[in-house]
């Protein structure tokens, strides 16, 4: 479980995509420290597991084992070498929840449609398939890239987040453009009561 509160950005030394394994290695920064095989972490908000990590002077160089699903339903696909992405340790016991309940199982797919600056704030404009836009709530919580951001403004097929300057200053937001897809995973109270809502809760009878 994560909540949403990028600790420091990562940068992508290695992608290897091929029919038999995926392979991914991140150079984080010193303050992701501790790090064994078998820990999880969250990557652009994706619940990936440690499978090796290399000390090196300036940050861990932490390798992951991507399955296929995650590959195609995550913009991980679509990183190079040298890309910044989030990285988010889970919530330990009796920590804090500053942002909201996040899982690491990313919903979907979004994309950039809109992005401007406003004195020293920054606004996103997301469009998704209907399927994820169903479970967006104004003033709600989403997490986009693993942070936990604020719905600020919902429309039918798009929604906006306004992020502040320390968000943008410690997180690879600044990367993304117009056209770039963004992982998204909705709040999690949300799909269980869309799910309650569209099977009915247990002993209910519906009225003719």
């Amino acid at each position: 479980m994560f909540t949403g509160i990028i600790e420091g950005t990562g940068t992508v030394e290695l992608v290897q995509n091929s029919p038999e394994s995926i392979r991914l290695a991140v150079r984080a920064k010193p303050c992701i420290k501790g790090l064994r095989p078998g820990d999880s972490i969250a990557v652009n908000g994706c619940c990936l597991t440690v499978v090796k990590v290399v000390s090196r002077r300036a940050g861990p160089l932490i390798h992951f084992d991507l399955l296929h699903e995650t590959w195609k339903r995550t913009n991980l696909q679509f990183l190079d070498s040298g890309a910044r992405v989030n990285l988010e340790r889970p919530l330990g016991a009796g920590s804090r929840l500053d942002g909201h309940f996040v899982t690491g199982h990313v919903d979907g797919l979004g994309k950039v449609t809109g992005a401007e600056a406003a004195g020293q704030d920054h606004l996103l404009e997301i469009s998704a398939d209907k399927s994820l836009m169903r479970l967006v709530v104004s003033k709600g919580s989403v997490a986009i890239d693993g942070i936990s951001l604020t719905v600020a403004d919902l429309r039918k097929n798009r929604f906006a987040v306004w992020i502040i300057p320390h968000t943008w200053r410690v997180t690879a937001l600044p990367e993304r453009k117009i056209g770039d897809a963004v992982n998204l995973e909705m709040d999690i109270l949300g799909k269980y009561v869309a799910r309650f809502m569209e099977q009915g809760l247990p002993g209910a009878t519906r009225g003719k």
